[in-house]
């Protein structure tokens, strides 16, 4: 089932997510359906903050970007109940944008490398290291689950400049090719 994907100014987006339990009820529905929202918006990454459930889930797709990094191909994943435990390496500078920020896209810049911990769709424990594209991925995805967007990374007069087009997607100005939910 397609999830309609909360947009800029829903207070949900700016809620610090909850770790769920090991027996969260139809998980597993949830967590096709999320993937399922992802693909259908052509997003790389969808938290559950994104589709109005402030848990710490997010599911992520690499493939798009397979092509510029290899390690890439086939990278399709849940995490549930992440938490970063390290970010380091250099901080790199990429385009980003966000299904709940329709039609803005900025540069911005992230670490290169993360430690991740988080439970998986089947319940067992992983902590990993990521680097490259998938750690830009996942560090876009987990700010989701502390409630913070990736324009609150951008500077004081990149964020003035995009004041009127946040503005103009809270009230509903902006076209998505997704079911979206507005603020209230």
């Amino acid at each position: 089932m397609l999830l309609p994907i909360v947009v800029y100014g829903h207070p949900v987006l700016r809620k610090i997510a909850e770790d769920i339990p090991a027996d969260f009820p139809d998980l597993d529905k949830f967590l096709k359906d999320m993937f399922q929202t992802m693909d259908e918006a052509d997003g790389v990454g969808l938290a559950a903050p994104q589709v109005g459930k402030s848990i710490r889930v997010f599911v992520v797709d690499g493939n798009a970007f397979a092509e510029a990094d290899p390690e890439c191909a086939g990278f399709r994943k849940a995490f549930i109940n992440a938490h970063i435990i390290e970010r380091s390496g250099e901080e790199i500078s990429r385009n980003e944008g966000c299904l709940s920020i329709p039609g803005i896209h900025e540069d911005m810049k992230r670490k290169d490398k993360i430690r991740i911990a988080y439970r998986d769709e089947n319940g067992k424990e992983h902590e990993e290291e990521y680097e490259g594209i998938k750690a830009w991925i996942i560090q876009h995805e987990y700010d989701h689950l502390e409630g913070i967007l990736f324009t609150d990374h951008l500077s004081t007069l990149k964020k003035r400049l995009l004041r009127n087009k946040l503005n103009n997607i809270s009230l509903g100005k902006f076209k998505a090719t997704y079911r979206v939910i507005l603020p209230k």
